[in-house]
C-alpha cells in the first residue's frame, strides 16, 4: 500500500482493460493509449487485457502487451455465449474475471485505465476493482470515447447496469476522449457533484504511421472504403460496389478492407463482384496498419466509429461517412456533429436516399471536398498528450 500524496518509486505499470465482445475499436484505442503513456514515462510497462479475438493479429511496441481473455458473441436474439469454450456464460465470465484478477495481482499496477464499462462485461470487474481500491495503490480511471448513444438510450442502460454506482465508488477520474463544446456523453445521467469533479475532457486521440506502414500500396490513386471491423459493416461494402456496377466511368479507383469479421459467406459475394471490377476496385480482408493506408489515399469511405474518425482527422483525410444507426446511434451523432463542423461529409439514408448514384457522387466529389483542418478547432486532436499529462498527474511522475 502507498500512501496517496507519495510518488512512486518505479517506473509505472499501467492496466488497460478492453473488453471487446465485438469489433476492433476499443483494443485500438487501448493500444494507442498504452503506446503514448510508455512512450512518455521511461521505463513503463503496460498490460492490455481484451477479449478481442484478433488481438495477436497486431504489433505491440516494447513495454506494452496484452493477454487475451476468453471471448465471447453476442447471438442474433441479444443473448451472449462463449466464443469458443464449450461453457455457458456465467462459467466463462468468471473464467474471465479469474484471469482479471489474477493479471493485476502479480502486475500490480499504478494505473487502471478501463474502457467504457465501468463494471467491465457483465460485473467482471467489480472484484479486480474492490481490490485494487483497499489496497490503494492504483489509480483508477475510467475512460468514455466522446459519444457512448443517445442520451434517450444511454441513461436506461447506465441505470440498469448500477454504472454510476461502480463510477462513483471506484474511479478517481472520468477520462472522455471527446471536445467538451462538442458533445457531453454523460448529459442527462444523474452525476454528484463529486462524480461531475472527476470529469476530464482530453480531445481526440491523434494517430500516425511511424511504424505502421504497409508493405505495399496501391500504385494508382484510391479511395480506401473501410467499415471497420467489419462485422457490421455489409451495407457501406455493398452500396459501394454498387455505386461502381452502376457508374463505368467512376473514379478514383477503390481499395475495400473489409475488416476481419465480415461473415465468410459475405465475404464470398462480394469478391465475385470485386472482381467483376477490377481493377477500378480491389479488396482485402484486414490490414493492422490501415494507418498508412489512410494516409496515403485521396480520401475515405468509411461507418464513422471512433477510431476511424481520429483517423481521419490526423491524416486530414477527406472523407465521406455513412454511419450506421443500430444497434446505437453514437455513429450517426458523431457524423452528424462533425458534418455541422465541416469535418466530413455525411451520407444519411433516410436524408439523402441509398441508390448507388448518392454514393458514386460522393466518391467523385472526395478530390474537390475541403479537408478537416480547415475547420477542425484549435486543440481538437491533443488527446494523447492531455492523457499523458493526467496521468503523471495522478502518479506524481515529474516530467522528465
Amino acid at each position: 500500500m502507498r500512501d496517496g500524496h507519495q510518488q512512486i518509486s518505479r517506473a509505472p505499470h499501467i492496466l488497460l482493460y478492453s473488453h471487446d465482445t465485438f469489433g476492433l475499436g476499443h483494443l485500438r484505442r487501448s493500444r494507442a493509449i498504452a503506446e503514448a503513456l510508455v512512450s512518455a514515462m521511461a521505463g513503463s510497462s503496460a498490460l492490455i487485457l481484451t477479449g478481442s479475438p484478433v488481438a495477436g493479429r497486431f504489433t505491440f511496441p516494447a513495454g506494452v502487451d496484452h493477454i487475451r481473455m476468453p471471448g465471447v458473441v453476442k447471438t442474433r436474439d441479444g443473448e451472449y455465449v462463449a466464443e469458443s469454450l464449450n461453457m455457458d456464460i456465467e462459467q466463462t465470465t468468471a473464467l474471465r474475471a479469474s484471469v482479471i484478477l489474477a493479471a493485476a495481482v502479480t502486475f500490480n499496477p499504478d494505473l487502471i485505465i478501463v474502457d467504457k464499462e465501468p463494471a467491465g462485461f457483465r460485473g467482471e470487474l467489480t472484484t479486480m476493482l474492490e481490490l485494487m481500491k483497499e489496497a490503494g495503490r492504483a489509480k483508477i480511471v475510467l475512460g468514455l470515447r466522446d459519444i457512448l448513444d443517445s442520451p434517450e438510450a444511454l441513461a436506461p442502460e447506465w441505470e440498469r447496469k448500477g454504472a454510476l454506482e461502480i463510477a462513483e465508488k471506484y474511479y478517481d477520474q472520468i477520462w472522455i476522449y471527446g471536445d467538451q463544446s462538442i458533445y457531453n456523453p454523460l448529459q442527462r445521467l444523474d452525476l454528484s457533484e463529486s462524480l461531475q469533479d472527476r470529469v476530464r475532457y482530453t480531445g481526440y486521440l491523434r494517430r500516425d504511421v511511424s511504424h505502421d506502414i504497409p508493405a505495399s500500396l496501391p500504385e494508382k490513386p484510391y479511395v480506401l472504403v473501410t467499415p471497420g471491423g467489419g462485422g457490421d459493416g455489409e451495407a457501406l461494402v455493398d452500396w459501394t460496389l454498387r455505386a461502381y456496377e452502376s457508374d463505368p466511368t467512376l473514379e478514383p479507383s477503390a481499395l475495400i478492407v473489409y475488416g476481419p469479421f465480415l461473415n465468410g459467406e459475405r465475404r464470398a459475394g462480394f469478391d465475385q463482384r470485386v472482381a467483376a471490377l477490377e481493377p477500378r476496385v480491389s479488396a482485402t480482408g484486414f490490414e493492422s496498419r490501415i494507418e498508412g493506408l489512410m494516409q496515403n489515399a485521396i480520401g475515405v469511405v468509411a461507418m464513422g466509429g471512433y477510431n476511424t474518425f481520429c483517423e481521419i482527422l490526423s491524416f486530414d483525410c477527406r472523407a465521406v461517412v455513412a454511419p450506421r444507426t443500430v444497434p446505437r446511434m453514437e455513429q450517426h451523432i458523431r457524423a452528424s456533429v462533425a458534418e455541422r463542423l465541416g469535418l466530413i461529409r455525411m451520407l444519411d439514408r433516410d436524408r439523402d436516399g441509398s441508390g448507388p448514384e448518392v454514393m458514386a457522387e460522393a466518391i467523385r466529389g472526395l478530390a474537390s471536398q475541403t479537408p478537416p483542418s480547415l475547420h477542425a478547432p484549435a486543440g481538437f486532436m491533443q488527446g494523447l498528450e492531455k492523457i499523458i499529462t493526467l496521468a503523471r498527474s495522478l502518479l506524481k511522475v515529474p516530467v522528465a
